[in-house]
C-alpha cells in the first residue's frame, strides 16, 4: 500500500500560509536535505485548487534548473475542486473525479511511490481527519508570523498523533513527523 504524506512550512506560532514571507532566513542546507529526501520518495501530488492555480501559473515558468521545478512539472498531480472543470492546462494535471477520500482511498492501492499532499491547506486536513494521511511533516521555523492561516481550526476534533520522528536543523529549525495514534 502506498504511503500519503504532506509537509508543511510552519512558523512557531502555527501559520502555514505563504511561508516565503516568513522562512527565508532560517531556511538551511539540512531543511533542504530533507525536501529533497521527500521529493525523491514522490510520484504523485495531491493539490487542492487554490494551490493548483497558484502553482500552475508559476512553475510552468520556473527557472530552468530549480530542483523543485524540475520535479513538480513532470510529476502526476491530481487536483481536489468543487469549481473547476474540464482539463487542466498544466502538464499531467487531472481533476479528481468524485470524493476525495475515495479517490485517495484507491489511489492508496495502486503501485508506485509516495502520494504527496503539495499546497494545499484543506486537503491536508480533510485527509487527515479521514485517517487517510500517513505522515504529516511540519517544518517549523524560528520565527513568529504574527498572521497568516493555520493548519488547524478552533472547530477541529481532539485528534491524538504519534511522533514518528524528530530532527533539528543547524538553524534551529524542528522537523516532526507525526501519524495518527491509532490505539
Amino acid at each position: 500500500m502506498r504511503k500519503v504524506t504532506a509537509g508543511l512550512f510552519h512558523s512557531l506560532d502555527g501559520v502555514v500560509e505563504a511561508p516565503n514571507l516568513w522562512q527565508f532566513d532560517s531556511f538551511d542546507d539540512e531543511l533542504g536535505a530533507e525536501l529533497t529526501g521527500m521529493i525523491d520518495r514522490v510520484d504523485t501530488v495531491l493539490l487542492g485548487r487554490v494551490g493548483y492555480q497558484e502553482w500552475a501559473s508559476y512553475w510552468p515558468n520556473a527557472e530552468r534548473g530549480d530542483p523543485f521545478g524540475s520535479f513538480i512539472n513532470p510529476v502526476e498531480k491530481y487536483v481536489a475542486s468543487r469549481t473547476l472543470t474540464g482539463d487542466l492546462e498544466w502538464q499531467n494535471s487531472r481533476l479528481i473525479d468524485g470524493s476525495l477520500e475515495d479517490f485517495v482511498a484507491a489511489l492508496k492501492e495502486t503501485s508506485g511511490g509516495e502520494i504527496s499532499v503539495c499546497g494545499s491547506i484543506s486537503v491536508v486536513r480533510q485527509l487527515l481527519f479521514a485517517g487517510l494521511l500517513d505522515t504529516l511533516t511540519v517544518m517549523t521555523h524560528p520565527v513568529i508570523a504574527g498572521s497568516g492561516r493555520h493548519l488547524f481550526e478552533p472547530s477541529d476534533p481532539v485528534t491524538r498523533l504519534t511522533l514518528q520522528d524528530a530532527r533539528r536543523t543547524s538553524k534551529g529549525n524542528a522537523i516532526l513527523d507525526y501519524g495518527l495514534r491509532t490505539e
